[in-house]
């Protein structure tokens, strides 16, 4: 019968795993999604972990950025025309358990779900950094704690409230940046104030001052400041037209981060010297403390502080889907897949505030390494995440052009660019081990799988002893 076909077959149950993650509100427009898309990526990476790109590569991190641009480009391509044919919460995981298998599905779900957790510790831990140029007796902790509680609160209103609430957060970060872009370039052209011009670019060992493995070592860095794009295909649940708004809305924030970032780096290292760069203070800041702008300075570390707090926001919303998402296909506990009369995942988001926990006691036992730290360990289910959704995107259009279905097309012809952009990914994955503070990335990546395996197959041999009882019950 036409129904018993492999085609038909596949397609029940990629229908069937679609629909198990349904019941949250659709509400959000692809504006809101692409400012999410924004809010989640525009933190720490750009604002503080940017300095430590600009050490390893000095004026050449332009190209590092560059570079990394280009490998986000080939998970965008990937990730819209998976988020187009298959709108769900549990995007890159859900894909990743359609088209491989489960256990890539269950390993890069509970991978960048741990990643996320201490990613948002991360961007608490900059946001007390930040709070140090007002308030520098006040101890870390304190703040760190503060801003937890408030994001916890935020992420548990309803959805619709809560994306206009990040909508005008991050509309605060992108229009300050461009502000920062227009005036960075009228001090480096002199258009209103004395011209700095060019010479920072090449003064202090020119603008390769550690060669070409600068450059590659500060493309791992750059990958770090573009995650957060995938979080626009996670909100496919819960956008009102999905398979036009999420690829519309990927377009729309790298298109928006590649001038962001590229900008903004370019003015920091043509008016700051790149030695003088450091984690101790967001280079962004630093640009307006070197010229002397005392008021824009304070303007700026508003900014770059509201910026950490609406990335923790954004990526503990994130993170609470991928649990949500977990909870529903039955590998993590059934009340994290449960939600509120307001449509929320209340328990997946209480979960998920982990990290905040853990970056409350970073900053009060270790308020110098704290951010390195927590960064170094999440770093790896980035890129984990990015080569699965790659490796999902290549299984997708090849069992689509055996079943001759019909799809909509974002990235080129053949499968080179989700190839390049794999390749690319493990090799970031491997320059890890030679920047400071990262050799713990590919010390730690591994050993996760492997108890992620190990958990993996204890699950599936309980899952289908279970399922085995209840049929012979029910017979």
């Amino acid at each position: 019968m036409p129904n018993d076909t492999p085609a038909a077959l596949e397609a029940q149950r990629d229908a069937a795993l679609t629909q198990r993650e349904q019941g949250l509100h659709r509400s959000l427009t692809s504006r809101q999604l692409a400012m999410i898309g924004l809010g989640s990526t525009i933190g720490t990476g750009l604002f503080l972990g940017s300095a430590l790109s600009v050490q390893l590569a000095g004026p050449a991190v332009l190209l590092s950025f560059f570079g990394g641009a280009l490998v986000a480009l080939t998970v965008m391509w990937a990730l819209a025309e998976l988020s187009a044919a298959h709108p769900a919460p549990g995007s890159f995981g859900l894909y990743a358990e359609m088209f491989l298998h489960p256990w890539a599905g269950f390993a890069v779900r509970y991978t960048y779900w741990f990643a996320i957790v201490i990613i948002i510790g991360s961007e608490v831990v900059a946001a007390a950094v930040y709070c140090q140029l007002w308030f520098p007796t006040i101890p870390s902790w304190i703040w760190t704690a503060a801003f937890s509680l408030a994001i916890l609160y935020i992420n548990t209103v309803n959805v619709t409230r809560f994306a206009t609430f990040e909508y005008w957060f991050a509309m605060i970060k992108v229009v300050t940046v461009a502000v920062f872009l227009v005036l960075g370039a009228a001090l480096l052209f002199g258009v209103g104030f004395p011209r700095i011009g060019a010479a920072n670019y090449t003064a202090h060992g020119g603008f390769f001052p550690n060669g070409w493995r600068g450059v590659a070592l500060g493309v791992a860095m750059s990958i770090f400041s573009f995650l957060g794009i995938e979080i626009v295909a996670t909100t496919a649940g819960e956008a009102a037209d999905p398979s036009a708004a999420v690829p519309r809305a990927l377009r729309r924030t790298l298109l928006t981060l590649a001038i962001f970032y590229l900008g903004g780096l370019a003015i920091v290292v043509g008016i700051v010297p790149w030695p003088q760069i450091g984690l101790g203070e967001s280079p962004f800041v630093r640009v307006f403390q070197t010229v002397g702008i005392p008021a824009a300075t304070h303007v700026m570390n508003f900014v770059v502080l509201t910026a950490a707090l609406s990335s923790a926001m954004c990526n503990l919303y994130f993170s609470a889907r991928m649990l949500f998402s977990l909870s529903r296909g039955g590998q993590a506990p059934a009340f994290f897949g449960r939600l509120s009369k307001r449509g929320m995942p209340v328990a997946a988001v209480f979960a998920s505030g982990a990290g905040l926990v853990v970056a409350v006691l970073l900053s009060h036992f270790f308020p110098a390494s704290a951010f390195v730290f927590m960064i170094g360990v999440a770093f790896f289910g980035g890129p984990f995440a990015w080569i699965i959704t790659l490796a999902s995107h290549l299984a997708f259009r090849r069992l689509a052009a055996r079943n001759g279905t019909r799809y909509v097309r974002f990235a080129p012809p053949g499968p080179w660019s989700s190839l390049a952009g794999l390749l690319a990914l493990l090799a970031v994955l491997v320059s890890t081990w030679w920047i400071p503070g990262f050799r713990v990335t590919l010390l730690a990546g591994p050993l996760w799988l492997a108890f992620l395996t190990l958990c993996y197959f204890v699950w599936r041999k309980f899952h289908l002893a279970t399922a085995g009882s209840r049929a012979h019950l029910d017979g």
